[in-house]
Parts: C-alpha cells; sequence; structure tokens
C-alpha cells in the first residue's frame, strides 16, 4: 500500500506561483493594490463619457414677402431671438447689396432670365442666410462660384417698411424679433417707402429756410418791391422789432435741434420733408412781404400795443426752451416712470395745468406776434399751427393718460383748464 504524500509548505507556495494565486498575509495584501493601482495610472484617468451638450437657443426664419402681389422677396435665415427688427432691415439690405454688387456681365451669363439665388453668409460659417426668390429656380452662388452675386434690387433700411399684415400699420425697428414670433417662421410684409431723409435734416431744412427768407424781404430787394419804394429809408419801429423776434424764433429752433433735443435715428419720407418745406417757407414769404412793405402800416393801438405784445412774445420763447430742456433733463435722469413734472424754474410751473405745456408756449408766441404785426398772414398761419399743435397736443395726452393712469387726469391738453 501507498502512502498518501502530504506536500509541504514550500511546495503549497510553489502552486500558487505556478497558478499566479496571491500569496496570504500583508505583504501580499499591499503588492496587490500596488499592481492594481499601476494598472488604473497606466490606463488614464477614470472620466465618464462627455455629454453633448446642445444649443438652446431658438432661431427663428423671417419670410418677407411684397405687400402688393404676395410674392417671396427674401428670407432670412438663423435670425436669434435678441436680434431687432432693424437689424432684420440691415440683413436684408446686405442681401440687395450682394444681389447687385457683382459684375453685370458675370449675373446675366449665370442668371440670364434672373431667376432666384441663394446668397450665402460670406462669414466663415458659410451657412446659408439669405434666398433671394425672383422666378421659379434656385441656384446656389457657392456652388457656382464662391464670389459671384446676382443684379438685384437695392433697399436701404431706412426706405424698408415692415408689417405682420397687408394693410397694418408699420412694425418699428426697435421691436424685438422674439416679439413677435408665434411660430419658428415670422412672415413679414414689405413696402418700399420710398426716399428718406433723417429728422435731424427735416427740421434743419424746414428752420433755415424761414429764417433767411424772412432776411432776404426785410432788406427790400428791388425784385421783390418797386424801386422806388425799397429806396424809402423810413421803416416803423415794429419792423424791425419784428425781424428780430422772428429770426430770434427760429434760431432758437435750429439751436435746440442741434444742441437740446435727443432726435430719434429714424427717417420719414423725403416728401414729408418737402410738404413742411412748403408750408413753413410759403407761409414765411407771405408774412415777411405785408410786413416788410413799405405801405405797412403801424397797429391800431401803437406803442402800447407793440411792447405787450413783444414781452408776451418773449416770455413765451423763454418759457418754451425752458420746457424743452426740462424734458430732456428728466429724459437723462432715467426717470421716465413718472408724469413729467415741474421743477424749481418758474416757466416750468405750467406742468401743473398742462400735458404739453411746450405747445401752449409755441401758439403764445404766434399768437403775440399776431398781435404786434396785426397782419392777416400771420393770424392765418398761428390758427393752423393752433389746429396742428392741438392734434399733437391730444395725442401725447391719451398716451400720458394710458401710461400714467390718474396722474395726467387733472390736467388738460393744451390750453389750461379749457383744451
Amino acid at each position: 500500500m501507498f502512502r498518501r504524500h502530504k506536500p509541504g509548505v514550500a511546495e503549497h507556495k510553489k502552486d500558487f506561483a505556478v497558478h499566479g494565486a496571491a500569496l496570504p498575509g500583508p505583504q501580499n495584501d499591499m503588492r496587490s493594490f500596488f499592481n492594481l493601482s499601476q494598472l488604473v495610472l497606466s490606463a488614464g484617468q477614470l472620466r465618464s463619457p462627455p455629454i453633448l451638450r446642445h444649443s438652446k437657443i431658438t432661431y427663428f426664419e423671417v419670410e418677407i414677402l411684397d405687400a402688393q402681389s404676395k410674392r417671396q422677396i427674401c428670407v432670412v435665415d438663423k435670425v436669434p431671438p435678441s436680434f431687432s427688427l432693424l437689424d432684420v432691415k440691415h440683413k436684408f439690405h446686405k442681401t440687395s447689396l450682394l444681389l447687385a454688387g457683382t459684375d453685370g456681365a458675370a449675373g446675366a451669363s449665370l442668371f440670364p432670365n434672373n431667376n432666384s439665388c441663394v446668397v450665402d453668409d460670406p462669414l466663415p460659417s458659410q451657412r446659408q442666410l439669405f434666398i433671394y426668390h425672383n422666378g421659379g429656380c434656385t441656384f446656389s452662388c457657392k456652388t457656382i462660384c464662391p464670389r459671384v452675386t446676382c443684379r438685384g434690387p437695392q433697399w436701404n433700411p431706412s426706405r424698408i417698411g415692415l408689417r405682420l399684415e397687408r394693410n397694418g400699420p408699420y412694425l418699428k425697428d426697435s421691436i424685438s424679433i422674439q416679439s413677435l414670433a408665434v411660430s419658428s417662421i415670422i412672415t413679414l410684409y414689405f413696402t418700399d417707402l420710398g426716399q428718406q431723409v433723417t429728422w435731424t435734416t427735416v427740421f434743419l431744412t424746414e428752420y433755415s429756410g424761414p429764417l433767411l427768407i424772412y432776411l432776404l424781404f426785410y432788406i427790400r430787394l428791388s425784385s421783390i418791391y418797386a424801386e422806388e419804394e425799397s429806396t424809402e429809408s423810413f421803416r416803423h419801429p415794429v419792423v424791425h422789432l419784428a425781424c428780430f423776434c422772428h429770426c430770434l424764433h427760429y434760431v432758437r429752433h435750429l439751436l435746440e435741434t442741434l444742441f437740446v433735443h435727443k432726435i430719434s435715428g429714424g427717417h420719414t419720407p423725403l416728401k414729408n420733408m418737402i410738404k413742411g418745406c412748403a408750408f413753413y417757407w410759403g407761409f414765411t414769404s407771405w408774412i415777411a412781404y405785408y410786413v416788410n412793405h413799405p405801405r405797412y402800416t403801424p397797429p391800431s393801438f401803437g406803442n402800447r400795443q407793440v411792447i405787450f405784445a413783444a414781452l408776451a412774445f418773449l416770455m413765451c420763447e423763454a418759457g418754451n426752451h425752458f420746457i424743452n430742456v426740462a424734458l430732456v433733463q428728466q429724459n437723462h435722469s432715467g426717470n421716465k416712470a413718472s408724469f413729467p413734472s415741474p421743477t424749481y424754474n418758474p416757466f416750468t410751473w405750467l406742468f401743473t395745468l398742462v400735458s404739453c405745456p411746450n405747445y401752449t408756449y409755441e401758439i403764445g408766441s404766434w399768437i403775440s406776434f399776431t398781435v404786434m404785426t396785426q397782419t392777416l398772414p400771420v393770424g392765418i398761419f398761428a390758427f393752423l399751427m393752433a389746429i396742428q399743435m392741438s392734434l399733437w397736443a391730444q395725442k401725447k395726452h391719451r398716451l400720458y393718460l394710458k401710461k400714467y393712469n390718474m396722474g395726467a387726469l387733472r390736467k388738460t391738453a393744451m390750453i389750461p383748464f379749457i383744451f
């Protein structure tokens, strides 16, 4: 019989080493931990897989249609919510420049029928930004030639009128695209407003004309009056005073336009400026012709009437100026949440009675000038100005009532306690 052989301790260690088993004991545990740490370090840092973060910005697509024919003119793509309507107009203008900025022969050869053109954004992203449609086909300018563009209309942002409905009101440039969005596609109707001019140009042109025209009549040109009458040296003092007051009025308007009023960067059609100039310049010619005529007769009550009217005229001019300064200062202070209020200046205390004291002072100036000169043309001009300014005052008064609720209920629009 054979006896079972009992392996010794040395043979147990040898078998464990052959089969890769760890040796028992504290020393073997430390060696195993060391080997595991080396394996982790060699494999790199343990990190979770990267999370794909998608942009949460919702872009809009603005489709611009012709208001008359309802045909698609342009599609402005990739419009962020922070864009204003003015930004869209600049993009639209950029498209018209691209479409009209190349060689005419190249545009005619590529698009002989003046068909549609897909205009790519020249930025490095090269994303499709505009699509110009003028026919049945669509071409990609980038695929044909990276720099080519087509001939097309040019619309300056100032003459672009955009509306949500064909017969609706024009949208303001400051309105945000996000406020117009009902879905991801915004449809706007385009109207060419024609040649536009800035409001500063309008005011400077309307006010500088009467200033120069009145002086031409004041010096009594021989081409205006008869030669024997224009050489007469005597003039009544009211003629000189009327020239001074008239020039002071329009010089004040010009200086306030340049240095006081903060006129917005908006525009108005050129035809509106022509109508305004025709009104102011025409009436100035009529007024100046009668007041500076050699046969002009002074007022009925003499110097007392002239002096009283001249003082009233100067007070109204001063009040108008201080009201305009107070309005500008209130806008600069950022306090637009309250109704315009009077200041320490007594000329601004009229704010407690009317909503538009600047119009009150303006009408007061022309009524005083009418009394001072006692001429029919000045009276007709003052009457027409009163009608126009009453309409403006009523519109602004209703705006104040809507904006400030009870703040303007105790006041009238332009004439204290009456209107």
